[in-house]
């Protein structure tokens, strides 16, 4: 691509056509389609009240829109799940603002993959990072972060001067298992015990599970589902990021074929838990869960053991399963490193946290290697 492209922003989805932004953005993703951030939205969810203010950023060549960064002002560090509040607390010991800043991700939702759409390599893209670096200097910010970004993007925006930082998931990944039967052999045999017991338990008390998928899901199946989130968001004492209507306007578009909704029942029909997931071509991803009756191990039941099932019956590559959990490890979720670049305007700070950044990567290295060694498989 030649020069002759220039970098603006645009204060909603709804401003860019909708056939341009699936034309450029990969829609495979469930997260970054139209209709999903386009949901948050309507719903209210992502507006100057909850401190994420849409701000896409595009790119246009001859007027024509050919790159798109799904892009928010922030204003405050929720709901990210790449903690930077003590970057916030240096600035304002040194009397700066941190806020407003630029966050490239999915709001409230640590899913890993590009965070800049082209369609061409952006190894290939003429200057692009002197072009937005430009522009960003322009901007009333602190800062631009691009949280959970695919390693490939990472690695060229590393090589651009932006800072580098990784963090811990937990992933599960199919080794081409037949059955689950056949994913516990590969267990050791007394972390496969461990499994069998749990699983055990939970069929012991009478529950039994649903799987629902796009149009199967009802009304009334999400109006339960709301219940369940909501009585997590309260024993969690956390935010709720999120409202019904941002799940039913899902429902209502065509993001409802990637919803698959599962959903616990006791005797007589009786539902007493569910979790949500949305599936793409290889990954299934594990979002919201929760319960209106506690029963042991049924939450590693329901999000962990039937998504595995889920996963292996329709051939999926990978489940991602949210941020933290090192009870994931013993099920076989495997510690997984995450990436996070960062743009800090103030150079003196970006050239301190960069070495902040040197010590506190070795430490997640570190920590991963250690936890492997916890994962419950054979070899």
């Amino acid at each position: 691509m030649n020069r002759g492209f220039e970098v603006n922003s645009v204060s909603s989805i709804s401003k860019i056509p909708k056939q341009t932004w699936e034309n450029i953005v990969d829609i495979d993703n469930p997260f970054f389609a139209y209709d999903f951030l386009f949901s948050l939205e309507k719903s209210g969810c992502t507006d100057l009240n909850t401190g994420w203010v849409p701000n896409h950023l595009i790119i246009e060549k001859k007027g024509a829109i050919i790159a798109i960064i799904p892009n928010y002002i922030k204003y405050h560090s929720a709901g990210e799940y790449v903690f930077d509040q003590n970057w916030a607390n240096a600035y304002i010991n040194l009397g700066l603002n941190y806020y407003p800043k630029f966050l490239s991700a999915v709001p409230f939702t640590p899913i890993n993959g590009d965070r800049i759409f082209y369609n061409k390599p952006l190894e290939d893209i003429d200057d692009f990072f002197e072009k937005l670096i430009k522009f960003l200097k322009k901007q009333n910010i602190s800062s631009h972060h691009f949280n959970f970004i695919s390693k490939s993007q990472s690695d060229i925006m590393e090589k651009s001067g932006f800072l580098t930082r990784l963090g811990l998931q937990y992933h599960w990944y199919n080794n081409n298992y037949n059955n689950f039967d056949d994913y516990l052999d590969s267990f050791k045999q007394k972390k496969k015990k461990n499994v069998l017991k749990e699983r055990q338990y939970v069929s012991d008390q009478g529950v039994f599970f649903k799987i629902k998928k796009g149009d199967n899901i009802r009304i009334e199946d999400l109006h339960f589902f709301f219940e369940c989130y909501k009585n997590t968001i309260e024993k969690k004492w956390a935010n709720q990021y999120l409202n019904f209507d941002f799940f039913k306007y899902l429902l209502q578009s065509p993001i409802k074929d990637k919803m698959v909704l599962f959903i616990a029942y006791e005797k007589q029909n009786e539902q007493i838990a569910s979790a949500l997931n949305f599936s793409s071509k290889d990954a299934l991803y594990g979002r919201y869960w929760g319960c209106v009756k506690e029963i042991k191990n049924l939450h590693f039941e329901l999000c962990y053991y039937q998504s595995i099932e889920f996963a292996i019956k329709n051939k999926l590559k990978l489940i991602e399963s949210g941020a933290q959990g090192e009870h994931k490890i013993p099920r076989g979720y495997e510690p997984t490193v995450t990436l996070s670049n960062h743009w800090i305007k103030n150079e003196k700070i970006s050239e301190a946290l960069r070495k902040v950044l040197e010590h506190e990567n070795k430490n997640v290295i570190d920590t991963i290697n250690y936890l492997k060694k916890l994962l419950p498989f054979k070899n």
